[in-house]
């Protein structure tokens, strides 16, 4: 980064970085600032910045990244039951695991391009999915899902019931009830645990401003653009190609890491194909290619899934009791189908708005504010001018 841009790209980078820290006063006012909500926030934005490495710089629509996403969050608890409670090994092997995994996969899937590599990459979740859920109980206990236990004295003939933690065993930590997460013995939960997946949250998203900036980001825009003229140049796009998808692979095992931090347990659900389609909602509805667009995707989805869905009919009649009665019930009736149970059609009708009138997303949709805002004062701008450099989707 140099020049103009690296000036933008700092304004962009500290802003992310301040509006993340400072997101537990910010969102408080719209009922999201307490820990649980934020770090979902947190976590989920990783795991859609990841994604759009790879379908946002290269256009390749993967519909099975909720594999990695579980792999992670199975690696990690692993490393809760075998090694320490201490997060960064916990972290650091379900990143490597996911890499080594989105390898393996994006080697076989690649081969094939637009919806064949689609339906390839959710035929290997799916797999992944029933094998975590049957065929491989003894490594993810199944239906029941993987638990942290209480460390075991003496020998141990059943790891799934029975920790080991051998490097806190060996450290002399003593165990009274099931052991939370800590980062060298500041527990992680509630607060401390979201502020560590924002700190991690913002390192991931400079890693992806510096990718989307460099000659390999420019190489995967290539490839997007026009990938046949790219091979005709005699540049073989295989290599970049698997390397996006790996980078991507390990974004999600980052987040299904911070999944089993947050709450030490991982189950096969995390691996289901309602997950892969989750994150592709979050990254078009945010705005694909962009670099906020995916954290902003993430966010809404989220807030639609923890606040809409806890409106219930009890809470529509406490705001609408100052009607008369008939017109209350009338009232709560039609909004009912919109809240609670029903938050999927609210975010099914927001999503159609977004693609038929932002088919940029939400970051469109503040760029073309910004861009009004400056005309009405005589000048040019937009969202935070190193998103909006190079074109609608922040690529320069």
């Amino acid at each position: 980064m140099f020049g103009k841009t690296a000036r933008q790209d700092l304004i962009l980078f500290i802003g992310f970085a301040a509006f993340v820290l400072a997101m537990p006063v910010l969102l408080a006012p719209i009922g999201a600032g307490y820990p649980d909500l934020l770090q979902k926030f947190a976590i989920y934005g990783l795991f859609a910045i990841g994604f759009n490495i790879l379908f946002g710089l290269t256009g390749y629509l993967s519909f099975g990244h909720a594999a990695f996403l579980g792999v992670g969050s199975y690696a990690a608890v692993w490393m809760f039951k075998l090694l320490s409670m201490n997060v960064i090994p916990a972290i650091v092997f379900a990143v490597l695991i996911a890499g080594l995994f989105a390898l393996a996969i994006g080697y076989v899937s690649l081969r094939r391009s637009g919806i064949y590599f689609s339906i390839l990459t959710l035929a290997f979740a799916e797999m992944s999915y029933k094998l975590a859920y049957s065929v491989l109980t003894p490594v993810t206990n199944g239906e029941t899902g993987l638990q942290v236990q209480l460390r075991a004295k003496g020998t141990v003939t059943d790891l799934i019931n029975q920790d080991v933690r051998v490097l806190d065993a060996a450290l002399g930590v003593v165990e009274t009830g099931v052991p939370s997460p800590n980062l060298f013995g500041l527990e992680i939960s509630g607060w401390s645990a979201f502020y560590l997946c924002a700190v991690l949250l913002i390192a991931g998203f400079y890693v992806a401003m510096r990718i989307s900036r460099s000659s390999f980001g420019m190489m995967l825009r290539a490839i997007k653009s026009n990938q046949n003229r790219l091979n005709y140049t005699g540049v073989n796009p295989k290599p970049y190609l698997l390397s996006a998808f790996v980078i991507s692979g390990m974004y999600a095992g980052l987040a299904g890491a911070l999944l089993a931090v947050t709450d030490p347990l991982a189950g096969a659900e995390r691996m289901q194909w309602t997950a892969s389609g989750e994150v592709v909602l979050m990254t078009i509805l945010g705005g694909a290619g962009t670099l906020l667009g995916p954290v902003l995707g993430a966010a809404v989805i989220k807030y639609f899934e923890n606040i809409f869905s806890a409106i219930n009919e009890t809470v529509l009649h406490g705001v609408f009791a100052f009607l008369p009665d008939a017109l209350e019930n009338a009232v709560v009736a039609v909004l009912s189908m919109f809240v609670g149970e029903g938050w999927h059609l609210t975010l099914g009708l927001l999503f159609m708005l977004i693609v038929i009138f932002l088919p940029g997303g939400l970051v469109e949709g503040f760029n073309r504010i910004v861009a009004l805002i400056a005309r009405l004062f005589g000048r040019r701008g937009g969202l935070a001018s190193g998103e909006a450099a190079g074109g609608k989707d922040g690529e320069a």
